[in-house]
């Protein structure tokens, strides 16, 4: 029964194989053609281009647009272009075949007499299948972290820009440009913004829409006193000082946080290590003492 579901297992991946690899000729051969089309030269094979089209087939494309949470999460990773959403896409599905693919030749190796072999793979496909969008939930929290950390920063040399005499769009775009080593996540968010602008869209509204799909306060709080300097044309320099301080109390209140957790979690160590190596220096001679005296008895 078992040899029957692993040749089974074998055939049906051979299979899907071969479906993905006639629909990559496919989509290959239209890739070339609209390339020679555009007098564009034929570009050799590499992994991140097979990745690509793996990522841009339908059944790869479907998995991802029908999860909401999936694209909030790349657009606060930053994966907006259409390349990058096919790069995860490809992961997506490509994740789930391999670990299957590894499960199946391990325990046809290792234990080839197991009792339910269909469980196995199934555990497999299922951490496969969630295991991309973990990766992708956590890296989307560490960028939304080191955005906020890195408005701290931000708003100071906002702040100088606009006192020497810069609007709001020229002093994003000093930020953008000369930023980038301080402020990397902050001024490619930025950079893409003004893209945007250079396209004909209003500054206003990109840096709101901006703000909505990181949804970091502190980059939020930001936009909302830019978008009110952009409207009003003034009046924003008193708010950012506010907004300055803020965020400095805040930052101080975490560190206190951290700093009174960390000692409680010193104290339970303390408590584990440190009092049975003091119970035994103290008590252990009244104990050997107590000992002897009833063994004299």
């Amino acid at each position: 029964m078992a040899i029957a579901l692993l040749i089974s297992a074998v055939l049906f991946l051979a299979a899907l194989g071969l479906v993905l690899a006639n629909l990559m000729k496919h989509r290959r051969g239209q890739r070339l053609v609209a390339q020679r089309l555009q007098g564009q030269m034929a570009r050799e094979h590499t992994f991140g281009t097979l990745m690509r089209q793996l990522g841009s087939s339908p059944l790869a494309q479907r998995s991802v647009s029908l999860d909401n949470e999936t694209q909030i999460l790349l657009n606060r990773v930053g994966w907006r272009k259409a390349n990058q959403r096919s790069m995860f896409a490809a992961f997506q599905v490509g994740t789930p075949l391999l670990l299957l693919i590894i499960t199946l030749v391990a325990q046809a190796l290792l234990f080839p007499n197991v009792a339910s072999p269909w469980l196995a793979p199934l555990l497999a496909l299922g951490i496969g299948y969630l295991l991309p969008k973990r990766i992708l939930a956590r890296a989307a929290k560490a960028r939304q972290q080191r955005i906020s950390r890195e408005v701290s920063t931000f708003i100071p040399l906002l702040r100088i820009l606009f006192e020497s005499g810069m609007a709001v769009e020229q002093a994003l775009r000093v930020l953008s440009i000369e930023a980038q080593r301080l402020l990397p996540a902050l001024t490619y968010e930025l950079r893409l913004i003004l893209s945007r602008v250079d396209s004909g869209l209003e500054l206003s509204e990109e840096l709101g829409q901006t703000a909505m799909l990181l949804a970091v306060d502190e980059f939020t709080d930001t936009c909302t006193i830019l978008q009110q300097l952009v409207q009003q044309g003034g009046g924003a320099m008193k708010s950012l000082l506010s907004l300055k301080q803020l965020l400095d109390d805040r930052r101080l209140t975490r560190i206190q946080e951290f700093v009174s957790k960390m000692s409680a979690k010193m104290s339970v160590v303390m408590m584990v290590f440190l009092f049975p190596a003091l119970l035994i220096v103290l008590g252990g001679p009244a104990f050997i003492g107590i000992t002897r005296a009833l063994s004299n008895l």
